[in-house]
């Protein structure tokens, strides 16, 4: 009787690969089994400013979380508030972080990539308050950080200690904290005259970039077409009633940047590479 070495060889391998198999889903379901599943609370929107001398201004952001189960993980996320003090002039205030905020996975809503989201919203009175922050003890340059904990139905806690560079980035945006820097802005125009200092990194003008003032209604740009750096002087009439900076982008974007020295002598704005949009906030605190 003949016997088919071939048939044994292929039975032979087909039993192989049949126990290899099983072996290796015996592997991945242990790493499954003990491996710690992470999550992000990608930055969807963040806006507002907190002004020294108005303390109704409000920040927001919009956060939306995202696991291996696109959000079926999710068990709550807590908002957690603490005040930096960073002028010597009134003192040293010293604060505890304080829990602001719960938000329940039930207390989300679902976006329009199938994820949860949800908004914190605070005012500037709201976020002293909480820290028992009062008049006197808070100025220009101090700021309010909001933490961001998320927690997992597995009991696993993300936050900004455990968080990694990639996730901080562009695309992920998960920096799990917030920090919202007073500035002052002054209830009416300073007086005065205003340095201008504006860069481009690569030393050919701001293609086609502009700041712009406008002073009771006139409108005043001001750029340069070459080289590396251009300075300029703005003066603000004793009685002036509007006065404000606007930025207007043009190209390469990444090259440009300026700096907005108040009468004072205060920095007023830095912004740049690649400044924002817009109208300027100035920060004025000896106005």
């Amino acid at each position: 009787m003949k016997i088919n070495i071939k048939t044994i060889a292929l039975v032979a391998l087909t039993s192989v690969f049949i126990t290899s198999c099983e072996d290796s889903d015996k592997i991945i379901d242990d790493i499954l089994a003990t491996t710690e599943r992470g999550a992000v609370l990608r930055t969807i929107e963040s806006s507002g400013t907190y002004n020294r001398f108005d303390t109704s201004t409000n920040f927001s952001v919009t956060f939306e979380e995202q696991d291996v189960e696109d959000g079926g993980l999710l068990d709550k996320v807590d908002v957690f508030v603490n005040f930096v003090d960073n002028t010597d002039a009134n003192g040293e205030t010293s604060v505890s972080e304080v829990l602001v905020q719960t938000y329940q996975a039930s207390d989300f809503e679902i976006g329009p990539f199938g994820l949860p989201r949800a908004t914190f919203s605070s005012t500037f009175a709201e976020a002293l308050a909480a820290l028992g922050v009062v008049e006197g003890q808070f100025d220009g340059g101090d700021y309010i950080l909001f933490r961001l904990q998320l927690t997992l139905t597995d009991g696993n806690t993300y936050s900004n200690d455990t968080n990694t560079n990639t996730l901080t980035g562009s695309f992920f945006a998960s920096p799990f904290q917030y920090q919202q820097t007073i500035k002052c802005i002054p209830p009416a125009p300073v007086p005065g005259d205003y340095q201008l200092e504006l860069a481009d990194s690569f030393g050919d003008g701001w293609d086609g970039a502009k700041l712009t003032a406008t002073i009771d209604g006139t409108v005043t740009e001001y750029t340069f077409t070459s080289g590396s750096e251009a300075s300029f002087t703005v003066n603000v009439p004793d009685g002036t009633t509007e006065f404000f900076f606007t930025y207007i982008a043009g190209n390469f974007e990444g090259e440009h940047s300026y700096v907005i020295t108040a009468p004072t002598g205060e920095t007023a704005i830095e912004d740049g590479p690649g400044p924002a949009t817009g109208e300027v906030v100035l920060n004025i605190c000896n106005g």
